[in-house]
């Protein structure tokens, strides 16, 4: 693992990415206490989970009092919710080389995966594994440091302040995706799959919360596939 990599991974994390995701968990944490659950349960969420949609869902199938809540609900619940990570490892692991990549999974969220994949092409091979552990660690403790202190702000933070927190890193995530697809390795494809992400985004609230961001992902994706396929044959 290359040094230099690592060094350049976090200080690239602890910039722009560092506030939109303290921002985000800020409001995660300020959720948790208001939903009576305790400190040590909103940081395992955090780290554990390490996903914003499977974090919610599960602090809502966690919450006392909810409707069929439960352990074995949430964790199915949080499970479907962060499914998403399957194909986001599958398009990251041909960039982190052979050796020891697994030592990126622990790392591997919306953040972390959008960054690497815009800079993992740019840099040697020798660097690559280890800017990304640099990046998703840093982002890894921002995240873990901003739950304990938005669960200590609680009573400051009101409802209106948490969700307008909580969609500063999605907005964060959308802009650096638009940037990203002005870079010329990013063809046709890209651009329709955004497009049909956007599209298929009503699908989401006609979905339970556990499926909703899975169902949406699919629609517009297969969508986006299927398009570029026709517009292909078509040429």
């Amino acid at each position: 693992m290359s040094k230099p990599g690592f060094s350049a991974g976090a200080g690239e994390a602890l910039g722009a990415p560092a506030l939109a995701m303290a921002a985000t968990f800020l409001a995660f944490g300020a959720a948790v206490r208001e939903a009576g659950l305790e400190l040590p349960w909103a940081l395992g969420a955090a780290w554990l989970i390490y996903g914003m949609p499977g974090q919610l869902v599960l602090l809502q199938f966690s919450t006392p009092g909810t409707p069929g809540a439960g352990l074995v609900a949430a964790v199915a619940a949080a499970t479907a919710a962060n499914a998403r990570f399957l194909p986001m490892a599958v398009a990251l692991t041909p960039w982190l080389g052979a050796r020891r990549r697994w030592l990126a999974l622990p790392f591997i969220a919306i953040t972390p995966w959008a960054a690497a994949m815009r800079r993992l092409p740019l840099l040697p091979g020798a660097e690559r594994l280890g800017w990304f552990l640099g990046f998703g660690l840093a982002s890894w403790l921002v995240a873990g440091a901003a739950t304990v202190a938005g669960h200590l702000a609680a009573p400051w933070l009101g409802p209106a302040a948490r969700a307008a927190l909580l969609f500063t890193n999605p907005l964060y995530f959308a802009l650096l995706l638009a940037l990203n697809l002005k870079l010329p390795e990013h063809g046709r494809m890209a651009r329709l799959s955004v497009l049909g992400g956007v599209l298929a985004t009503p699908v989401a609230l006609l979905l339970p919360p556990a499926w909703a961001l899975l169902g949406a992902g699919l629609l517009g994706g297969s969508g986006a596939f299927l398009l570029e396929r026709w517009l292909g044959r078509a040429r």
